[in-house]
């Protein structure tokens, strides 16, 4: 069964950065996918990444691209989401995400079966 949870979630001034980070466990097997969603308060939820257990595949929103960065640490299986240049409309619930069925990891086209619990990012 596999778990994440995340952390970092802060307020930060717009034009800063934050980073946050999902610590993963339980994954049966090597290949699989993780991403970090978000949703703003009356808004949809939207797909900020999609990483896939390769390394290199990664796959970032329009809305984020050039500003957010997301890294892996293989050994602490830890996913982190470097998040420069803040604006407020990045104000939102921020979710970890992973499924680890073995399939491609292309954003918007993968399904998540595991959630964490979120953290929250406010932009002021």
């Amino acid at each position: 069964h596999v778990q994440l949870v995340e952390s970092g979630g802060d307020s930060v001034q717009a034009g800063g950065s934050l980073s946050i980070s999902c610590v993963a466990s339980g994954f049966t097997y090597g290949r699989y996918c993780m991403g970090w969603f978000r949703q703003a308060p009356g808004k949809e939820r939207e797909e900020v990444v999609a990483f896939g257990s390769d390394g290199s595949t990664k796959h970032y929103a329009d809305s984020v691209k050039g500003r957010f960065t997301v890294t892996h640490d293989n050994a602490k299986n830890t996913l982190t989401l470097v998040m420069n240049s803040l604006k407020p409309e990045d104000t939102a619930m921020y979710y970890c995400a992973a499924n680890d069925e073995g399939i491609d990891c292309y954003l918007g086209s993968w399904g998540p079966t595991y959630w964490g619990q979120g953290t929250q990012v406010t932009v002021s």
